[in-house]
């Protein structure tokens, strides 16, 4: 069995019953007004809320020592990582640093509604076999986000690279994401924008992990979570604000039609190998190239709007 890294800390009468991990880099003002919401949903006394300044180097962990000090929330602790090491690094850092029976891995650009916690740590205590809990992730306005998926195959890839409705239609079956609904449901994957994660869970599948430096690290950990035999519930009870693009230029980029950061591409290519193997890889890519090129004819015969991202052949290919 795998340990993560604060399994041989405290005993469990020291242990917190929710700990929150806020990883950020370079996003201070984004923190606090997260921790605005969160800090209320706490209880001192049994929860606590660990931000994790992951190697920022531009004053922003001068500038959150120095709020946080201010605002003397007993509940928030601070930790500076050495390094930049992304998003799964930075949150086994704040996992190493306190002993819970479950975490909640938080966005810095998300806003936790009144009850959101109270909704999730329901929905974990629901049953023993239910490993990770997710909130249904809305826009300022409540307008749900996509949170819930399927997992990735190469006919998702021709369907993203397509971005045909009618592609769309005839592969449904393989769609990554999924409607979003008002009743609890059980994906194969959820956003790790807001998850809370049993603390067994990480003791038998271990810490997230870092060679995923940004994205595809939910899914690929929530696909280890369930062949070890645990639940994922997506739970629509619990409302978290999710400032999508605050933490990442990704799909700002993407809309844009501008180059995307090559950290994207390389998880994309590390969860295929990891999880099917370099031919699947291969194969996705093909795919992926097919679509493309079917979404190519239509915009020469100008019946599709060209949505095409600077270098994303040559990217998708170098992985």
């Amino acid at each position: 069995m795998n340990a993560f890294p604060g399994s041989q800390a405290a005993p469990d009468d020291a242990r917190a019953r929710t700990a929150v991990v806020i990883v950020h880099y370079r996003t201070p003002a984004l923190v606090l007004d997260c921790l605005e919401t969160l800090v209320p949903e706490l209880d001192p006394g049994r929860d606590v809320a660990v931000v994790v300044d992951n190697a920022s180097a531009d004053g922003s962990a001068e500038t959150l020592r120095a709020a946080l000090a201010q605002r003397a929330w007993s509940a928030v602790r601070f930790v500076e990582s050495p390094v930049n090491g992304g998003f799964s690094a930075g949150n086994n850092v704040g996992i190493a640093a306190v002993d819970a029976d479950a975490y909640l891995l938080l966005n810095s650009d998300t806003l936790v509604r009144p009850g959101a916690l109270a909704a999730l740590r329901a929905a974990l205590d629901s049953s023993p076999d239910v490993g990770l809990v997710g909130p249904r992730l809305e826009w300022p306005d409540g307008e749900a986000q996509t949170s819930c998926f399927r997992q990735f195959t190469p006919f998702s890839e021709l369907i993203r690279g397509s971005r045909t409705g009618l592609v769309r239609r005839l592969l449904a079956r393989w769609d990554v994401p999924l409607p979003v609904g008002d009743e609890p449901c059980e994906p194969e994957w959820m956003s790790f924008a807001a998850v809370l994660v049993r603390r067994a869970v990480l003791e038998r599948v271990g810490p997230l992990d870092e060679g995923f430096f940004m994205f595809f690290e939910d899914a690929d950990y929530c696909r280890s979570a369930r062949r070890a035999g645990w639940r994922l519930r997506h739970e629509p009870r619990a409302h978290v604000v999710h400032l999508r693009g605050g933490t990442s230029p990704v799909k700002a980029l993407a809309a844009a039609r501008k180059r995307g950061p090559r950290y994207w591409y390389a998880a994309r290519a590390r969860y295929y190998r990891k999880r099917l193997g370099t031919p699947w890889l291969l194969l996705a890519n093909l795919m992926w190239t097919l679509g493309r090129a079917l979404a190519w004819v239509r915009e020469v015969l100008r019946t599709k709007r060209p949505h095409t991202v600077e270098h994303e052949l040559f990217d998708t290919w170098r992985g």
